[in-house]
């Protein structure tokens, strides 16, 4: 493109004056392009213009020259620069990073915390993990659906829940698609997907808790947990090598490589085994913690398998096993120490339903909706959820979750 003429746009990432020579970094999405003026050679008026207050937004015409010695092995020598918005108030940061700045107050200011490159490389990834996601499934003969997130009942039991007044009747932001996943299947669907936002009410502070979510969702019907977790291996994998073939400058300015999709397999007795035979101590029966999930990671690598879990500790609607009620055919994915994925095969006898509910003390008749759906020729099924933020957090090695919701939503953030 050497001595074409060109119009770029963005914003003013950093200006360097040394004399003779002025330099102006124009940076977008894409990355950032150096226009170079010298003084007695460039038009005064251009020179006058070009100096801006870091992060104006604007406008360049020039032409580009080659040069080997700039980063991208070019330059833009401008004949006009155009203000597009003069700035009104001051930064609330440094966009460059040179003066850290704190994450409340780098999302207090969202809309200018994602101009920084390594905010832009997060949400690069992310667009691309949601676009393989979907290819995938696509290709794999899922339809994408759309289910409600206003809902009746508690979609998955529990008193965690944010209520809505709903025309003076009492409703609650959904905490999963489950129910409706299902339903769709029921319906013949028998393959679907959806991404949707979830809502928990957990009062809980941590990096790695949001209580605005975003799940990747799949049901199968005709389908076993075997064949479940057959497609969250698949998919999985997937999006780690999609990240890795389309992102890789957002990856090394994260510092992350990625460096091995395989995904170790092994039931929760083996792992429970395993994890107290190399020195980490676990009580069988329990649900892994926090802990577990990273001895998990340290003993077994990045992405670790884990199914056949106790039916106790698991969702009602679990199909128990076969060959041993105790144990049910469930599963998770953890990657890099967090689980970012659970899934089931899901019970699909509506008697076998009522008496899940009973052993947990539960009323059928609260559920009513749920079991009588079954009752006119559900085939067998199963499905998983993935955590898109969580694994968006993991891929990136990011230490906060918060990092990783374009807008996130705790106990305290309802703004911007």
């Amino acid at each position: 493109m050497a001595g074409q003429e060109v119009k770029i746009a963005g914003w003013v990432h950093e200006i360097r004056d040394i004399g003779k020579i002025m330099f102006l970094l124009v940076r977008d999405r894409t990355g950032i392009a150096q226009v170079i003026a010298k003084r007695g050679v460039t038009d005064a008026g251009i020179m006058e213009s070009m100096s801006l207050p870091k992060e104006s937004v604007i406008m360049v015409k020039g032409v580009i020259k080659a040069n080997p010695e700039s980063k991208k092995g070019f330059e833009i020598i401008p004949f006009e620069v155009k203000n597009l918005n003069p700035l009104k108030e001051t930064m609330p940061f440094e966009v460059t990073g040179k003066v850290p700045a704190d994450i409340d107050v780098r999302l207090n200011n969202r809309q200018i915390d994602i101009r920084r490159e390594e905010t832009t490389a997060i949400f690069n990834i992310q667009s691309t993990i949601l676009e393989s996601f979907r290819n995938t499934l696509i290709k794999e003969g899922f339809n994408e659906i759309r289910t409600p997130v206003l809902v009746k009942e508690a979609t998955e039991g529990g008193s965690d829940l944010f209520s809505v007044d709903y025309f003076g009747t009492n409703a609650y932001l959904a905490q999963s698609p489950q129910i409706y996943k299902q339903l769709a299947v029921i319906g013949g669907l028998d393959r679907v997907f959806v991404i949707t936002p979830v809502f928990r009410a957990e009062k809980s502070n941590t990096t790695f808790h949001l209580n605005e979510i975003t799940q990747m969702d799949i049901e199968m019907g005709f389908a076993d947990y075997n064949d479940a977790i057959h497609m969250l291996k698949h998919v999985s994998q997937n999006i780690l090598e999609e990240v890795k073939k389309q992102n890789p400058k957002d990856l090394e300015l994260l510092g992350v490589e990625i460096k091995n999709t395989k995904i170790h397999e092994l039931t929760y007795s083996d792992a429970v085994k395993k994890l107290n035979e190399k020195g980490h101590p676990m009580e069988f029966g329990k649900d892994f913690s926090r802990a577990d999930e990273e001895a998990i990671h340290n003993f077994f690598g990045d992405l670790v398998l884990i199914k056949e879990f106790p039916t106790a500790v698991r969702a009602f609607y679990s199909m128990p096993s076969e060959e041993n009620p105790e144990f049910c055919h469930s599963y998770d994915l953890i990657y890099k120490g967090l689980e970012i994925s659970s899934g089931a095969q899901r019970i699909h006898d509506p008697s076998m339903l009522a008496d899940a509910l009973k052993k947990r003390g539960e009323d059928p008749e609260k559920f009513s909706f749920y079991i009588n759906s079954f009752k006119q020729g559900a085939p067998p099924h199963a499905g998983w959820s993935i955590g898109l933020e969580r694994l968006t957090m993991k891929l990136t090695n990011m230490s906060n979750i918060r990092e990783c919701a374009l807008f996130p939503r705790d106990r305290t953030r309802l703004v911007p």
